[in-house]
C-alpha cells in the first residue's frame, strides 16, 4: 500500500455552449442555497483552464473554495450567481502555487477571515508573493483533516510545482475526487482515487494537437507532456477506465487547453474508454455545476 507521509486533523437546466463550429452541452443544475445543508457531498467548477481555476465542494453545511484561480471579482460573481455567499465558505485548499490556481487569492484574503490549506513549501511560495493571511493550516502532502463530517485526504502528485497535491473528499458513503495539473497516474494517485464517485479530472491536450501546434516551441510542449506536466486526453481515459469499477459515476473534465483541445475531443476520447460514466466538460468562461 502507498505510504503517506503525515497524517493531520483539523477542526437540468443545460445550457448550450458553443466550441468553434461544434455544439456542445454541460450540465448546470442550479439549487437553492441551503441545499448545501444536506448530507452529499456536490461541487461546483466556477472557471477552469489555462486562464484560472476554481472550484467550490460542499457536504453536511460546509463549503471549501478550492484553489482561487479567477480574479477576485469573477470568484465573487460566479459564487454569487450560483448562490454561494463567499462568507459561507469555511476554508480554501490550494493545490499548487501556479498564477492560474491563486490569482485572486491575495485580494479574496483581505476580506475573507478563513483558514487557507497548504502543503509547507506552497504555503512558503504563496506566502512570499504577497498573500497575507494570518490564519494558514499547513499539511503534509499525503495528511488527512475533517471539517466535521467532512473528511480531506491529500495526496502527492507529479506537476512542476513545488508540492503539488489531489484531494478526496469523503461524506457519509460518498467521495468525490479532483485531481487537477499532473503529469502522469501514479500508483498512489490510482490507489487514492479508487471508490470515488466522482471525478474533477484535467484533460489538458489531444496529442495530435499539441504536436501540430505551431504556436508553442518545442521546449513548451515537452513541458506539457513530460511527466511532471499534464495529462492527455489519452492518459485521462486509461485513468477512467481503471476507475470505473470501482464506482465512478460522473467525470468532470477540466484545465482544457484551448488550442490543443476542444469539448468535443476531449469528451469523445474519455466516453470511448467506458460508456457507463457520464462525461461532462467544465469551461472557462462560466460555472458548471452543481453535480454530486
Amino acid at each position: 500500500m502507498p505510504h503517506d507521509p503525515g497524517r493531520m486533523e483539523f477542526q437540468g437546466q443545460i445550457s448550450k455552449c458553443q466550441h468553434k463550429e461544434l455544439r456542445w452541452f454541460t450540465l448546470a443544475l442550479a439549487l437553492p442555497p441551503r441545499n448545501f445543508l444536506l448530507p452529499r457531498v456536490r461541487f461546483i467548477v466556477l472557471g477552469s483552464g489555462s486562464g484560472g481555476n476554481a472550484a467550490v465542494v460542499e457536504a453536511g453545511g460546509i463549503r471549501l473554495l478550492v484553489d482561487a484561480g479567477l480574479s477576485a471579482k469573477q470568484l465573487t460573481d460566479r459564487m454569487k450567481a450560483s448562490g454561494i455567499d463567499p462568507a459561507s465558505l469555511s476554508a480554501v485548499l490550494l493545490t499548487h502555487e501556479h498564477g492560474d490556481h491563486i490569482r485572486g487569492l491575495r485580494v479574496m484574503m483581505k476580506n475573507l477571515p478563513v483558514p487557507v490549506y497548504a502543503t509547507p513549501s506552497t504555503a512558503m511560495v504563496v506566502r512570499g508573493g504577497g498573500v497575507d493571511t494570518a490564519s494558514w493550516k499547513i499539511f503534509e502532502s499525503g495528511a488527512q483533516f475533517h471539517f466535521n463530517g467532512l473528511s480531506v485526504q491529500s495526496f502527492a502528485v507529479p506537476h512542476d510545482a513545488v508540492e503539488p497535491v489531489g484531494f478526496v473528499f469523503r461524506h457519509e458513503d460518498k467521495a468525490f475526487g479532483l485531481l487537477s495539473d499532473t503529469g502522469h497516474i501514479t500508483k498512489l494517485i490510482a490507489e487514492r482515487l479508487r471508490g470515488v464517485h466522482a471525478l474533477f479530472v484535467e484533460a489538458n491536450y489531444d496529442d495530435a494537437l499539441l504536436e501540430a501546434d505551431t504556436k508553442r516551441p518545442w521546449s513548451t510542449k515537452q513541458r506539457i507532456s513530460s511527466r511532471h506536466g499534464h495529462l492527455s486526453n489519452a492518459q485521462t481515459a486509461a485513468l477512467v477506465s481503471e476507475l470505473a469499477p470501482a464506482g465512478l459515476r460522473r467525470v468532470v473534465l477540466g484545465h482544457l487547453s484551448r488550442d490543443c483541445n476542444c469539448p468535443v475531443t476531449a469528451a469523445t476520447a474519455v466516453r470511448s474508454s467506458i460508456t457507463e460514466v457520464e462525461v461532462i466538460c467544465a469551461e472557462q468562461d462560466r460555472t458548471c455545476g452543481w453535480w454530486e
